[in-house]
């Protein structure tokens, strides 16, 4: 009796194509892929030596200092920065002109922390920090250069955010100053209050409402102009409804809009409100803020939160309503600019009574 044999069967190897013709390579899918390679290494490689040559400029500013040369000042210490320009710029090039290395040394005297600096320059290049030095007020400058930082904003941007006077209309800027430190602080480290996050108040004349015009008019103008609303808002909002419905009871509420912030890890409640502040608007709005941590707050997300933009507020009448134990915010908005002196003024103005208000 004959004996059968058994076949083995062996499976496929990992990439065989079981006898069918190899792939044909594709010329313009490999070209493009190492196109995108070659563009990744150089931005990497700029970003490196952008950073490289900022922190040169910055100990070069600190060995000035070391000379007592801040500026250039006396007609001792101009001198001394007028020759080392000359020779330095005659064996290394441009870039080190007399004004170049007064800013060096302002940089230097500036940002006196190089840990600070090092680790502002995972964002911020030279053009940012000169756009950064003619700021008197250290506490907004820290507050400019980590918003820029963590926002990962152009030097343009920067410019702007500067102009519009971001730092006296956030909440953080009424504070005394060493709460503003702590605050800067956990921004530093990552972490996002809502203080640093509202302003009071939002410039909205991009919408580009004149004359009469109702809530709806004012909701539907920032869903057509939805990118501008979210630059004036700041990173990190993202949209996620308009008349957010709310069933309670026999009744149905409509909140204007709903956003949630990345950084706060929150909901965010918007009411729109054509008249003045008023106290009942607080109640609404919290009525609105314990459905949504009832039926919306996800798990992991903090309490939700609200702002009520208003066509303006008192400021007696907001400070009774004693809102900072609570998680609403008020604050104005202006379809049409102001002069910006009459502006400057008004902000300094709140930001010297919020903090008087905060000592006693």
């Amino acid at each position: 009796m004959g004996t059968k044999r058994r076949t083995k069967v062996v499976a496929p190897a990992e990439g065989f194509n079981d006898g069918a013709a190899p792939a044909v390579p594709n010329a313009a899918g490999v070209f493009a892929d190492l196109r995108g390679l070659i563009h990744a290494a150089r931005q990497r490689v700029a970003v490196a030596a952008n950073a490289a040559q900022t922190l040169l400029y910055w100990h070069i500013g600190r060995r000035l200092l070391k000379e007592n040369l801040q500026d250039g000042r006396g007609a001792y210490g101009k001198k001394i920065l007028a020759t080392v320009s000359r020779e330095l710029s005659e064996e290394f090039g441009n870039g080190y002109s007399y004004s170049q290395l007064v800013r060096m040394v302002r940089f230097a005297d500036t940002f006196p922390n190089k840990a600070i600096v090092v680790t502002l320059l995972q964002q911020l290049g030279w053009s940012h920090f000169l756009a950064l030095l003619p700021l008197k007020d250290p506490l907004a400058r820290d507050f400019y250069a980590e918003l820029c930082r963590l926002e990962r904003w152009d030097v343009r941007t920067l410019r702007k955010k500067i102009g519009g006077m971001l730092y006296q209309r956030t909440a953080l800027s009424k504070h005394p100053r060493k709460v503003i430190t702590a605050e800067l602080g956990g921004l530093r480290a990552g972490r996002v209050t809502p203080d640093t996050v509202f302003r009071d108040p939002y410039f909205l004349d991009f919408l580009g409402l004149k004359g009469a015009y109702s809530e709806r008019d004012l909701e539907s103008a920032i869903l057509r102009e939805m990118e501008a609303f979210l630059l004036e808002m700041g990173a990190g909002f993202s949209f996620v409804a308009r008349q957010k419905r709310m069933s309670v009871g026999r009744d149905d509420f409509h909140l204007d809009l709903l956003f949630y912030h990345r950084h706060l890890r929150r909901l965010v409640a918007i009411e729109l409100k054509l008249e003045s502040f008023q106290p009942a608007h607080v109640g609404q709005m919290e009525f609105y803020l314990r459905w949504l941590d009832r039926h919306e707050r996800a798990p992991g997300e903090d309490a939700p939160i609200g702002l009520i933009l208003c066509a303006s507020a008192d400021v007696e009448q907001v400070e009774l309503c004693q809102l900072k134990d609570k998680p609403v915010r008020v604050s104005e908005y202006f379809t049409e600019l102001p002069p910006v002196e009459l502006l400057r003024a008004r902000l300094h103005a709140a930001i010297a009574h919020a903090r008087r208000a905060a000592d006693r």
